[in-house]
């Protein structure tokens, strides 16, 4: 009995060639036995064929690869490629196969299938073309924090051929950024890097990968503080700062400075019932796991009425009638004083205006109170002073009793009153200049002084008080 042995496999060239009855050889060439093609996307198989001398092509199409027993049926025929397939033959018997919005379904061995004029010769090039079909899928970390490296590979399930990839963040595509094969390089990685990342191949720009979501750690940026209300802040409202950063994770611990003092903590700070001493710049310190830092300083101007208004009088010293004096008003306020009025005690209409006001050649007839009203958009306050100004009043006044003195004399003893009186006078004179300077308080004045000072009594007063002299000095 003769062994029955296994024949070798045959090259493939072999099964696609055999000789024909006409002694001429089929065969069926495909440029590529496997295409890895991108779901949604186009795909084209192409190749060449023969067939022996004296037959004729009746007709060609692409089947899937036909299984023992099976049929063979024309792709263009089959409701599930139906509007997505296109064959294309020529004169050179070059064929082709376009194959529209791939599906996952659709991996299969497609084969170019021959038909002639002769029944039993027919030809199917087996094997065909593999299909395989992937989609684009994005692998990243999750989270890297600032001032690391990421890289984010853009993975197919098989290998595209010759791919150009694209990379998109947020949707837009990126330019600027190390693209080195299937994979885009972030070298030092920032906040501003931190998006949503796809990627697609060129030429099939609409079909992107999925998206995957890169988050970045960093410390606080972009910290402002706003003011509520807005606008002026008037004195005795309230007042709240509030604070807004950037980061992540969010930032938890906020803390208030009035220039380099702590004066309070949360993401706002409120001043109720504000005052002129809340003026100032306050900061928020923004802080999380990766950091800390300060806003900009933001300005709190308090606006309030005049407050502590006084008065000053140019020169200092005493006031001697014929000189010249000047007044000079100071308050604090904000917005700044810029109306100020004078008054003088006794008086119902202003003496003067402004910030200052003079007085050229003065007398005595100025002596007395003056106060300045200053005034801006919030209130009004008066600050006040005493001009006294130094006159030779005493003495005339003296000489004035003297001379009435002589009159009654003339009726008793002349030279005794006479004497006495200009002794008074004398020793008056002395002390009414002193006075005059040195005590401030009227109501101190000694008796003699009330006496005889004619603005602090009236002429009835002066004439009894001679009249009970005369009447002392008649006794003598």
């Amino acid at each position: 009995m003769r062994s029955l042995r296994t024949a070798p496999p045959l090259p493939l060239v072999f099964l696609l060639m055999t000789v024909g009855a006409f002694g001429t050889e089929w065969s069926v060439k495909y440029n590529q036995q496997e295409i890895c093609a991108l779901k949604g996307s186009t795909v084209f198989m192409n190749g060449t064929f023969t067939h022996p001398e004296g037959l004729t092509v009746n007709e060609t199409f692409w089947t899937i690869a036909p299984v023992p027993g099976v049929k063979p049926t024309d792709l263009s025929k089959e409701p599930v490629y139906s509007g997505r397939v296109e064959f294309f033959t020529d004169e050179q018997k070059h064929f082709s196969l376009k194959l529209s919005d791939v599906m996952e379904k659709d991996e299969h061995q497609f084969c170019f299938r021959i038909k002639t004029n002769v029944e039993k010769q027919r030809w199917t090039g087996k094997p065909g073309v593999q299909l395989r079909v992937t989609e684009l899928h994005v692998e990243a970390p999750e989270e890297v924090t600032e001032g690391e490296t990421a890289d984010l590979t853009c993975k197919t399930t098989c290998s595209l051929t010759g791919p150009t990839f694209i990379w998109y963040k947020n949707g837009r595509p990126l330019t600027t950024k190390t693209i080195e094969s299937n994979q885009l390089h972030l070298q030092t990685v920032s906040s501003e890097d931190a998006g949503s990342y796809s990627c697609a191949v060129r030429g099939s720009q609409h079909l992107h990968s999925n998206a995957q979501n890169l988050r970045v750690r960093y410390p606080p940026k972009s910290i402002s503080v706003s003011i509520s209300p807005s606008g002026g802040t008037v004195e005795g409202s309230s007042v709240t700062l509030t604070c807004s950063s950037d980061a992540n994770p969010p930032v938890k611990i906020y803390t208030w400075f009035k220039g380099s003092t702590p004066v309070g903590a949360g993401k706002t700070y409120s001043i109720p019932n504000i005052g002129s001493e809340d003026s100032g710049e306050y900061t928020c310190q923004s802080r999380n796991d990766h950091g800390q830092r300060n806003s900009t300083a933001v300005q709190i101007h308090v606006l309030y009425p005049p407050k502590r208004v006084s008065v000053s009088i140019s020169p200092s010293g005493e006031i001697v009638e014929g000189t010249s004096v000047t007044l000079t008003c100071s308050s604090d306020g904000n917005p700044p004083v810029k109306i100020y009025t004078w008054f003088k005690e006794g008086g119902t209409s202003p003496v003067g205006s402004g910030h200052t006001y003079s007085i050229i050649n003065i007398t005595a007839d100025h002596t007395g109170l003056y106060y300045c009203v200053a005034q801006n958009d919030h209130g009004a306050l008066n600050g006040t002073v005493m001009v006294t100004v130094k006159t030779g009043g005493s003495v005339v006044l003296c000489s004035g009793v003297l001379y009435a003195v002589v009159g009654v004399s003339l009726c008793g003893n002349a030279a005794l009153l006479t004497l006495f009186y200009w002794m008074r006078c004398k020793m008056q004179s002395g002390k009414l200049e002193k006075h005059h300077y040195e005590n401030t308080d009227p109501d101190a004045q000694d008796d003699t002084y009330a006496a005889l000072q004619p603005t602090a009594r009236s002429s009835d007063d002066v004439y009894h008080t001679l009249a009970a002299v005369q009447f002392s000095s008649s006794e003598l």
